[in-house]
């Protein structure tokens, strides 16, 4: 594997769609932004489960300690329904807890809908990954990951994703590069590297 490669886990959680009900669009929607908002090296490896929580566990897991991912983004399963168990599945495998994307998201989201407050979504490092749970609808995705922009374009409130790389940095990840104009990293100026020349 490319070691200046950024490896990403997408692990989209639903009953329904494991099982054929109706399409997962959690995946697409991920990887289309990720074909847009990313200038350095990328691949992923995507895994559609039902929302158990051991095959949650197991799959997480399988992603980070097996794959070697650096990243993964769960979608689904984070409401209070009894059978939304992301969460929990992403704590029990945790090594330690980053909870200001959780509360990040929850800010984010409340933007647009006040039922926000009812996510559950948590941030975790699990050995030199990061590991996040993202909404289910592709829209909150994007928000979600972008920020929130005013009528004009103007960034209002930064998405989580301007504070990926730099974390990635800080675990021993790939150095990922983004395009500023979908999402603008930010990196302390000790540890941006030089644009690569042409």
């Amino acid at each position: 594997m490319n070691d200046n490669q950024l490896l990403v886990g997408l692990l989209s959680i639903s009953d329904r769609a494991s099982h054929g009900v109706y399409e997962d669009l959690g995946i697409p929607a991920l990887e289309e932004w990720f074909g847009r908002a990313l200038s350095s090296p990328w691949r992923t490896v995507t895994r559609l489960i039902a929302d158990d929580q051991a095959s949650i566990e197991r799959t997480l897991i399988e992603l980070v300690d097996e794959l070697g991912c650096n990243l993964v983004l769960t979608t689904g399963g984070t409401g209070p329904a009894p059978r939304d168990v992301t969460p929990e599945a992403t704590l029990a495998i945790a090594d330690r807890l980053m909870p200001g994307f959780g509360e990040e998201m929850r800010r984010i989201s409340l933007n647009f809908v006040p039922t926000a407050i009812l996510s559950r979504q948590v941030g975790v490092i699990r050995g030199k990954a990061l590991i996040l749970n993202l909404p289910g609808q592709p829209k909150s995705i994007r928000e979600t990951l972008e920020g929130v922009r005013d009528a004009d374009g103007s960034l209002r409130v930064n998405g989580i994703f301007a504070a990926v790389p730099y974390c990635l940095d800080l675990l021993g990840g790939p150095y990922v590069e983004t395009v500023e104009q979908v999402v603008d990293a930010f990196r302390p100026k000790s540890a941006r590297r030089p644009a690569a020349s042409a």
